[in-house]
């Protein structure tokens, strides 16, 4: 029997109310039919998250800078063992409780099209391209190519989500069909046409007036008829009960609960389908509604192989948790996150140097592990990268704290730091902003907007710091840690060098002293436009892609998309549209990304290619 003809054997023998049970997140047992309870609610944006140790690699933003989309599906594969693993354990105790199953909400494919969007970070950036191609490397690494499905992956938040974190349990999305397409489900139909995920989330906003998890338009005539998806719809946590606590498009959870499951959404993530046996007794909702939805859920668990014998993940021993080739991949991702954006020719740096380590990111794990995370069992600060890696003597300064420091503190720790400036031969100040002022809303607790951001300025202490330490000077290397755009316009003008480092996962710190100090070459680039200023950008809610993003912004930003150098000279001697010479002129290997655009009826990204280049290697790629 296939897994469709197993699950619909297995729901017929349900009654009713058994069924309406397992349309939630928290699915209880039957006992009488051998079915244990299950939570379908895990979570792998960068490494199994929320579930104990795990190999926590760089967040989606800084895998995307890596624009190596090869790399990025041995990851999720990592991933997948490991979730795997922890599967086959908790599964001993005879049910799988939160974070502990097979059914994973990741990856995040939403298009990061404002930098005051604090969960931008968790996307692969602003480009729809570069967003399908992560995004179906991330799903093809999640789920495997057998038999079985090695976990199931839900692409999300569809659809047309992006902030405000305030508004978004009542925000009404209202694109141009052309945005529509080209922008914000270009990269969902690119995942479901070549990943085919198992699942899609559903977001909390409204598109067009209907909410995106009870949207006919969305979850049926384009999600499943014009995009082909066959899998299951989950609702985003709580969007349900937002369809009539705040867009008040219905009056009660029962009414909410039918129109969900009438337009197309199986599975819901809070609590609004404990309600469904009622609307099925008031005549709005249909038991051969419920009995489609929860056949597709358990065709899914089939697929799992969680009612097998013979399925052969469930031979993955924990051994395989932060195992040494996990980490030694979590490192290569990390090297290859990383952006130099300006270089002087300060680096790379002599590992002999006297180097002043300073800022409020440079000891902090925060900043390693973005949101969405697991716990590392071992990991690399910044500082503690530097420090294992330089061969001179290492000075540190927390300088100031991330937005705020304590009046009574606050000029011994600037004193501090500019002391130390003044003894060293190099400053490499770690700054930026970090999860705890960008995110999701509610978890970052430092934040002035709910998670987003107002502008896009450093903090004003640290800019106060690195004004200090800048007239000491002391040559200084800046390293910006984010998970979006900071205006960098100071640091661009007065710093010997500047890097981007996005939240960079549990061996950041040593990824960052490869760089710095020539182990490896630097080879990201910008995910992400980087602008100048807040003032350069329309309005947050406005959804019109007029004048955002590389595609169609009119202005000139610091740093544009797809930007990033290198060490030595790698030369690009383009033959045609789809021919390129490339040869490496350093002394140093080189990942080196190539990037194909076309520039008709604007500049748009087409392909890319990332290619290992040895000292004085020529190469020809075609495209």
């Amino acid at each position: 029997m296939t897994f469709q003809e197993r699950a619909r054997e297995l729901v017929a023998r349900m009654t009713i109310e058994e069924k309406c049970s397992q349309m939630q997140y928290r699915s209880p047992a039957i006992e009488r039919l051998g079915i244990p309870a299950y939570n379908w609610w895990n979570e792998a944006l960068h490494g199994v998250a929320r579930a104990g140790c795990a190999t926590v690699f760089p967040q989606a933003i800084g895998m995307a800078a890596s624009f190596d989309d090869e790399l990025l599906r041995e990851v999720a594969n990592a991933i997948s063992d490991e979730a795997r693993a922890k599967y086959n354990e908790f599964k001993t105790f005879g049910d799988t409780a939160w974070y502990q199953g097979l059914t994973y909400w990741s990856p995040n494919i939403n298009i990061f099209r404002d930098p005051r969007w604090g969960r931008g970070q968790e996307t692969y950036g602003e480009d729809p391209y570069l967003t399908g191609r992560m995004g179906t490397a991330f799903v093809k690494g999640l789920q495997g190519d057998g038999k079985y499905r090695k976990l199931d992956a839900t692409i999300k938040h569809y659809a047309v989500h992006s902030g405000p974190e305030k508004l978004r349990h009542e925000f009404d999305a209202n694109p141009s069909d052309k945005d529509l397409y080209e922008t914000y489900l270009a990269a969902f139909r690119t995942c479901i046409e070549q990943a085919h995920p198992s699942a899609v989330m559903g977001a909390y906003n409204r598109f067009r007036g209907d909410a995106c998890c009870a949207s006919k338009t969305l979850l049926q005539d384009i999600l499943r008829d014009e995009f082909g998806f066959d899998g299951y719809v989950v609702s985003d946590c709580g969007a349900i009960c937002d369809i009539h606590e705040h867009h008040h498009i219905t009056e009660t959870a029962a009414e909410s609960a039918a129109l969900a499951v009438n337009s197309g959404c199986d599975l819901n993530c809070g609590h609004a389908y404990e309600w469904l046996k009622e609307a099925v007794d008031r005549g709005l909702l249909s038991e051969e509604a419920v009995t489609r939805s929860v056949e597709r859920l358990f065709e899914a668990r089939f697929r799992l192989g969680m009612f097998d014998e013979d399925c052969p993940y469930d031979a993955i021993g924990t051994d395989v948790i932060e195992c040494e080739k996990h980490t030694a991949l979590n490192l290569r991702m990390a090297q290859e996150s990383m952006v130099l954006l300006k270089n002087n020719g300060i680096l790379p740096l002599r590992r002999d140097l006297r180097v002043a380590v300073i800022g409020p990111n440079a000891d902090s794990r925060d900043v390693l592990l973005g949101n969405y995370n697991g716990t590392p069992s071992v990991y690399y600060t910044l500082l503690r990268g530097i420090q294992e890696t330089c061969e001179g003597e290492v000075l540190y300064a927390e300088g100031c704290g991330l937005v705020r420091t304590d009046g009574q503190s606050e000029q011994a720790l600037l004193r501090e730091a500019v002391l130390r400036a003044k003894r060293a031969d190099v400053v490499v100040m770690a700054m930026g902003i970090s999860p705890r002022v960008e995110g999701e809303e509610g978890d970052a607790r430092d934040s002035f907007n709910y998670g987003d951001r107002i502008d896009i300025e450093l903090p004003a202490v640290q800019k106060t710091l690195y004004e200090a330490v800048l007239a000491t000077g002391t040559p200084i290397v800046f390293v910006n840690v984010s998970g979006s755009c900071v205006s960098l316009c100071r640091q661009q003008e007065t710093a010997a060098a500047v890097l981007q480092c996005f939240y960079p996962g549990a061996m950041g710190g040593r990824a960052l002293a490869d760089i710095l100090f020539g182990a490896v070459a630097p080879s990201g680039r910008l995910p992400v436009t980087f602008y100048r200023s807040a003032d350069d950008l329309p309005p947050f809610t406005d959804y019109s892609m007029e004048n955002r993003t590389y595609k169609y912004f009119k202005g000139e930003p610091l740093y544009p998309f797809g930007f990033g150098l290198t060490y030595g000279e790698v030369t690009e001697n383009w033959e045609s549209e789809t021919a390129v010479t490339l040869h490496n002129g350093g002394a140093l290997p080189v990942r080196y990304t190539v990037l194909r655009f076309s520039t008709e009826p604007h500049k748009e990204l087409r392909d890319f290619r990332k290619v290992l280049l040895q000292p004085d290697e020529t190469v020809r790629l075609v495209f």
